[in-house]
């Protein structure tokens, strides 16, 4: 499963990974270590798993994820990073993406897109149950119960 995702990519560079203009599932990882440019690999330091099918694709997801880190709503996973991870400049300076596009129309009624359509959400949770058989849990973003959503008038479980 980990051929088909992208190299690691620095978040701020996330615009030059290929399929943005397709559904899929990305990874993000928050490491120390410089990850630009390694294979994608399962790591401890995968922070959240996510997947999107919009008509934006995978680039309209991540431009969501990034608005919400910076302090705006809109992503829930990426509330919940923002709660722990409040300075988005430090953040983005060791935040890593992988991404899995599927290539398809998303608007099309067309069976065989359909079908894609389907497997980028199978994809979504056989990744997550591959980080959870590596790792004894669910990446921590993803784990709504060990990391709430911040709210203006307190926590949002």
């Amino acid at each position: 499963m980990a051929r088909r995702f992208t190299g690691w990519m620095n978040w701020t560079n996330r615009g030059s990974l290929p399929g943005l203009s397709y559904p899929g599932v990305y990874v993000l990882a928050i490491s120390s270590t410089d990850l630009a440019g390694a294979c994608f690999s399962w790591r401890p330091e995968i922070v959240y798993i996510g997947m999107t099918n919009a008509k934006g694709g995978l680039k309209g997801r991540l431009g969501q994820f990034d608005n919400t880190i910076k302090g705006k709503d809109g992503h829930g996973g990426a509330q919940r990073v923002r709660v722990r991870h409040p300075d988005y400049a430090r953040l983005v300076r060791r935040l890593y993406v992988a991404v899995d596009a599927f290539p398809c129309e998303v608007a099309s009624e067309n069976p065989g897109d359909l079908r894609i359509m389907g497997q980028v959400a199978q994809h979504e949770y056989e990744c997550l149950a591959m980080f959870a058989e590596r790792f004894s849990g669910l990446p921590e973003f993803n784990d709504k119960r060990r990391s709430p959503k911040g709210r203006r008038s307190g926590i949002e479980t």
